[in-house]
């Protein structure tokens, strides 16, 4: 690629796969942010998000070969470590000992009532969802940033498994396109 800072995600997946240190850098200043911003919708703790994030890029680092470009963006891939990662976090007994447990409806209470965190306004994901219809940013928020099932997200919304399906690949799809 030469000095050029930008790379097709098809370069950038190929020069990770071929452990090149400097695509590895690359992919942390474009995407860290991103990731921190996800990590912490779900902890909602600065230090603790940090820990997290060192610990997701260690996981790309020894999962890149893994990742398949025909059933995923690299960006969702790795927003999908983040998210396990965080909530494994959330579930492990120390946490929970830590943590007063908050209840599911106040989570739910505040993501209908549109409340946005400082730290994610800041990067530019808020501002990013803000584009979406109402009904699929709510539903993204509690997929990928609550950490929500498609099942559980169907409970809570009160709509059939199939339509939350539909609307998620549907908003992420507009996504996609507002990124673009």
């Amino acid at each position: 690629m030469g000095n050029n800072s930008t790379h097709t995600e098809m370069e950038l997946v190929s020069l990770l796969k071929s452990r090149d240190s400097n695509a590895f850098t690359y992919l942390y200043d474009h995407y860290s942010g991103a990731l921190y911003s996800g990590i912490l919708q779900i902890v909602e703790d600065a230090e603790l998000g940090s820990d997290i994030l060192q610990e997701v890029f260690i996981n790309i680092w020894r999962k890149i070969d893994t990742y398949e470009p025909s059933r995923g963006r690299l960006y969702t891939w790795m927003l999908n470590i983040a998210r396990n990662a965080s909530i494994d976090v959330l579930r492990s007994k120390s946490f929970q000992n830590s943590k007063k447990n908050q209840s599911i409806p106040d989570n739910v209470d505040m993501l209908k009532a549109g409340s946005s965190l400082p730290d994610t306004d800041r990067i530019g994901i808020r501002k990013l969802l803000e584009q979406l219809k109402t009904d699929h940013r709510v539903l993204i928020e509690l997929a990928y940033f609550k950490g929500y099932t498609q099942e559980e997200i169907a409970e809570i919304e009160g709509i059939p498994l199939g339509t939350v399906k539909t609307r998620i690949r549907a908003a992420l799809t507009q996504l996609r396109t507002i990124i673009k």
